[in-house]
């Protein structure tokens, strides 16, 4: 038998307190990047990872204003949303060379929210042939490579692409 291992999510399963407050606010709070995954921040805007990963490299794009409704972002913001998301495909096109991509906003909890109350846009890398029986017969998600050496790898693509 084949064993899985997910080490980095030992952290969250151990971890008995449950965290007060918004995830995303209190990350981009702590400006603590490397520790949480925070490759970029704008003016209003930042990317993260995602510490929940649908795929390797699988980002998510927020702004600061913490709204869960896309109607409450001013022009600006929604432009730094969209200018930043366009950032995240083109840094995960260097690195990582998918094949294609899901970008997605889910808005609600009946709209398939995790993170209800701080909006948010997916961005999750693509492969020809990255599903396959697992999801399904075994409810597991295989992830090759630790979310650590993704975000080194993405932050230094992003770090040329910036320069």
């Amino acid at each position: 038998m084949e064993k899985i291992w997910a080490p980095w999510r030992s952290k969250y399963i151990f971890n008995e307190n449950i965290e007060k407050g918004c995830i995303l606010c209190n990350r981009i709070k702590k400006e603590k990047d490397v520790e949480n995954y925070i490759l970029y921040r704008g003016e209003k805007a930042f990317l993260i990872m995602n510490i929940f990963p649908y795929n390797n490299g699988h980002l998510m794009v927020a702004p600061y204003k913490h709204t869960a409704l896309l109607e409450d972002l001013d022009n600006e913001e929604g432009k730094e949303l969209v200018k930043t998301m366009t950032l995240a495909v083109r840094i995960l096109k260097e690195s990582l060379r998918p094949d294609g991509f899901n970008l997605g906003i889910n808005l609600g909890k009946v709209g398939g929210a995790g993170i209800e109350d701080h909006l948010h846009i997916h961005i999750v890398p693509r492969w020809n042939g990255d599903t396959n029986f697992m999801p399904i017969l075994a409810d597991t998600k295989i992830l090759s490579v630790s979310l650590d050496e993704v975000f080194k790898l993405l932050r230094k693509t992003m770090d040329n692409l910036l320069c």
